[in-house]
């Protein structure tokens, strides 16, 4: 029998002129990028927060405090390979990730292969399991004033268990 569990991440990031932007483990060249204690990027952490939150495993904070000097400026990527690793201690495997972010600019679509090379690597996964997707806020709120970014994700992962177990 095979356990299937569903997670949720969300993260939000301020936008700093003159900063890095670094998304999906993509450089992206901007005027603007994501500001925090790693490579603030708000795509891996949004997805590590839904892998934890579907393995029961609490959130990206627990596991990678901010006040943690081991992590900053890590890349995230490094930050995914170890919740996978998590995971897998757990038995779980990764089904799909599906994403999206909310920014104004830069444009994604264009870095959106790249990203997912780099997600599947670290994950362990095919591409073809990992969708990402960007929209606008319409200029709205901080984000539509390109003050912030936000990303949010969703995964499944799933288990095999024997009967004896239940």
């Amino acid at each position: 029998m095979t356990k299937l569990r569903v997670g949720f991440g969300f993260d939000v990031h301020q936008l700093k002129d003159q900063h890095p932007f670094i998304l999906g483990g993509v450089d992206l060249q901007h005027t603007s990028g994501a500001f925090g204690h790693s490579d603030a990027d708000v795509l891996l952490h949004a997805i590590c927060d839904a892998l934890l939150g579907a393995a029961n495993l609490r959130d990206i904070g627990f596991h990678f405090s901010n006040t943690d000097e081991r992590w900053k400026g890590i890349s995230s990527l490094v930050l995914l390979q170890n919740v996978v690793i998590l995971l897998k201690e757990k038995g779980w495997q990764i089904g799909n990730i599906d994403a999206m972010v909310c920014l104004e600019a830069p444009k994604i679509n264009p870095h959106i292969p790249a990203m997912k090379v780099n997600i599947a690597k670290a994950a362990g996964i095919s591409e073809e399991d990992i969708s990402i997707k960007a929209t606008t806020n319409e200029q709205l709120g901080f984000i539509g004033r390109q003050e912030g970014v936000v990303a949010y994700a969703v995964c499944l992962i799933e288990k095999s268990e024997s009967r004896e177990s239940q």
